[in-house]
């Protein structure tokens, strides 16, 4: 690619913007190759397709320059579209397309990527125009030159047809890859779904099981709700009897207990407790209401003086588990 500076502004461009820079700047009248340092007056600078690289301008004296293959056969290609614009019986309309395409250095030598290049690089989508223009370069090669290009369009051809057939191997393996995947699927979803209707008959089933075993349970339990109401009326009468003959052998003894001087500490505090909410008290309360029951139980039967009998209420309230003393407060242990 040749790059150009103009000597009245010193932008840089390449060949293919020159026009429309000369177009825009007034004074550009002299271009410099950036590569090679010379000057072009007017459009000579045109006929400037190729300059040296920066290998043979950086590389001393004694630099030969390997002179690649591809870049022969470019230069050769580009020669040759320079003279077809100057070729007798070329119409105006090529002629500008041929002078388009010679501000290029990069023209492929290929007619399909010739065609391809024309649209994208000159927008020119006229296919008949790029036959016109391919057919007028072909006519100037020789016969190998002609061989070749034709060679490479076959070779192209075959290429694309290989690639094509490959691309189609692959979607169909791609196509019976998706099948077998949709058949498991499809294969899994039927499993499934005969796993659910079993288990849903299965299910059916127990619950009818359980309805008929819930009809004989209930059954059996008024049965034995009937027999168990008379044995019941039966039993209620005997606990009375027996609760009236408990509390009057319980007086008894009570009043036997008092008569001996043995007083009930341990139950009267937890009755005290039970009485009261949650089933607590304040100390000195519940002092109070033990000492009242122990006076009235034991009566003139009492020969312990009150110093005492607090010393035997403390040691019951603090020797016994069921009692639990929380600074002034005492509770009873469920």
């Amino acid at each position: 690619m040749v790059f150009f500076t103009c000597n009245a502004c010193g932008e840089s461009l390449k060949k293919n913007q020159v026009d429309k820079h000369v177009a825009m700047c007034r004074g550009c009248q002299v271009l410099s190759c950036i590569d090679c340092g010379k000057d072009f007056w007017g459009d000579d600078y045109k006929n400037h397709i190729k300059c040296i690289s920066e290998d043979q301008k950086y590389g001393g004296k004694g630099y030969e320059a390997k002179a690649a293959k591809g870049d022969l056969k470019q230069q050769q290609w580009l020669e040759k579209i320079h003279k077809a614009m100057n070729k007798p019986g070329v119409s105006a309309q090529l002629k500008a397309v041929l002078k388009q395409v010679s501000t290029y250095d990069n023209v492929p030598r290929k007619k399909a990527k010739f065609e391809n290049w024309m649209g994208n690089s000159l927008r020119i989508t006229n296919a008949r125009l790029h036959e016109e223009v391919w057919s007028i370069l072909i006519s100037d090669l020789g016969k190998k030159e002609a061989k070749e290009t034709s060679a490479e369009v076959v070779v192209d051809s075959t290429t694309k047809e290989k690639q094509n057939g490959h691309a189609d191997t692959k979607k169909k393996h791609k196509q019976k890859e998706r099948k077998e995947a949709r058949q498991q699927t499809n294969g899994k979803i039927e499993r499934k779904s005969k796993k659910t209707e079993m288990t849903v008959v299965e299910e059916e089933k127990l619950a009818k099981k359980n309805k008929k075993e819930r009809k004989r349970l209930r059954v059996c339990e008024d049965e034995n709700e009937d027999q168990n109401g008379a044995s019941e009326q039966t039993s209620k009468k005997k606990m009375k009897t027996d609760q009236t003959a408990e509390a009057a052998v319980s007086e008894q003894s009570e009043d036997l207990a008092v008569a001996k001087g043995n007083f009930k500490w341990k139950e009267t505090i937890k009755a005290v407790l039970r009485t009261s909410p949650d089933h607590e008290l304040p100390m000195k309360k519940l002092r109070k209401k033990v000492l009242a029951a122990y006076f009235s139980a034991t009566g003139d039967a009492n020969f312990k003086t009150k110093e005492e009998v607090f010393a035997l209420f403390n040691q019951k309230i603090n020797h016994n588990p069921k009692f639990r003393v929380l600074k002034d407060r005492v509770r009873l242990v469920q």
